[in-house]
C-alpha cells in the first residue's frame, strides 16, 4: 500500500511498528485542538451518556455518578466522534501500519480517578477480538499528562511477533476483564518500554502486543484516554465466539454493580 495520507505523522513508520509491536506520536494534536476534544467528551457525558445502553457505561460503583470508568462504541452515538472514528488521522494512521482498509469497530472513554484508578492488567487485545488472522490495532490517545504516579501505559517491545496468544484468565478488574496469567518472565522485563507524555500523545499497538498500565497513585490528577480499535479488512470476525464472550462479560458487570 502506498503512503498517500498526508495526514500521517512523521514519526508514524512502517518499520518501526513491524519491529516493535506499536508506534508513539508525542504529541498527535495540538493544545488548542485537546481543549476542543476536551470539551466534546465533556458534552458527550453530559448529554450522550444517559441515553446510552447500561451494557456500554461502566462504573466503579454504579450507584455513584462520578465514578465513570469507561465508555463503549462512542463513535456510534455521536456525530462528532462518529466523523473523528471515521475520517480522522487515527484511521489513515491505522490503515498505514496494518497495510490494509480498516474496519471501525470501537471507540472508547477511559478513567483512572485520582487515587482510586486501578492498574491495566497486562493483556493482548487480540485474545478477546476472536480474529483470523489477527490483523487489528488499538490507538490510545491521551487527554491529558500522563507519567508513572498517575498510570502510564507499557509496552514489550516484540511481543506480537509469536504466533500464539499467552495464556489469559479472569482479573476482575472493570473493563480488563482478561489478563495474562504468566506475566513477568525475563523477557517480559528486557523488553518492557514505558510511555508517559503529555495532553495529546498518541500511541496505536498491534492486537498481540503485551501491555498493561499502572494504577492511579496521584491523589488530584485523574488519568483520562480515548481509544480507538480498527480490525483490518482481511481479518474474519468469529461472531459466535464474540457475542458469547460479551453475554459472559454483561452478566458478570451486572452481578458486581458495575453496569
Amino acid at each position: 500500500m502506498q503512503n498517500t495520507a498526508t495526514r500521517i505523522p512523521p514519526q508514524v513508520k512502517l518499520q518501526d511498528f513491524q519491529r516493535d509491536g506499536y508506534i508513539c506520536v508525542d504529541p498527535l494534536l495540538s493544545g488548542p485542538q485537546m481543549v476542543e476534544l476536551n470539551g466534546e467528551i465533556a458534552r458527550f457525558i453530559r448529554d450522550v451518556v444517559p441515553t446510552m445502553p447500561e451494557t456500554q457505561v461502566y462504573f466503579e460503583d454504579k450507584s455513584d455518578n462520578t465514578s465513570l470508568k469507561q465508555l463503549q462504541r462512542m463513535f456510534e452515538h455521536d456525530a462528532h466522534f462518529n466523523d473523528l472514528m471515521l475520517n480522522g488521522v487515527v484511521r489513515d494512521i491505522a490503515r498505514e501500519i496494518l497495510q490494509d482498509e480498516v474496519v471501525p469497530v470501537n471507540m472508547q472513554y477511559f478513567n483512572k480517578p485520582a487515587g482510586i484508578g486501578q492498574a491495566t492488567p497486562p493483556h493482548q487485545d487480540g485474545y478477546y477480538f476472536h480474529l483470523t488472522p489477527c490483523e487489528a490495532v488499538t490507538g490510545w490517545l491521551a487527554l491529558e499528562d500522563v507519567d508513572h504516579e498517575n498510570g502510564c501505559i507499557h509496552y514489550v517491545r516484540g511481543s506480537h511477533k509469536h504466533d500464539e496468544f499467552r495464556p489469559h484468565g479472569q482479573t476482575g478488574v472493570l473493563g480488563f476483564s482478561q489478563g495474562m496469567t504468566d506475566f513477568g518472565t525475563a523477557d517480559d522485563q528486557e523488553n518492557t518500554v514505558a510511555f508517559p507524555g503529555q495532553a495529546g500523545t498518541f500511541l496505536m499497538h498491534h492486537a498481540k502486543t503485551i501491555h498493561w498500565a499502572g494504577a492511579n497513585r496521584s491523589a488530584t490528577r485523574s488519568r483520562r484516554a480515548l481509544g480507538f480499535i480498527y480490525y483490518a479488512k482481511s481479518a474474519k470476525l468469529d461472531i459466535a465466539k464474540r457475542e458469547a464472550y460479551q453475554r459472559t462479560l454483561d452478566v458478570q458487570l451486572k452481578q458486581n454493580n458495575k453496569i
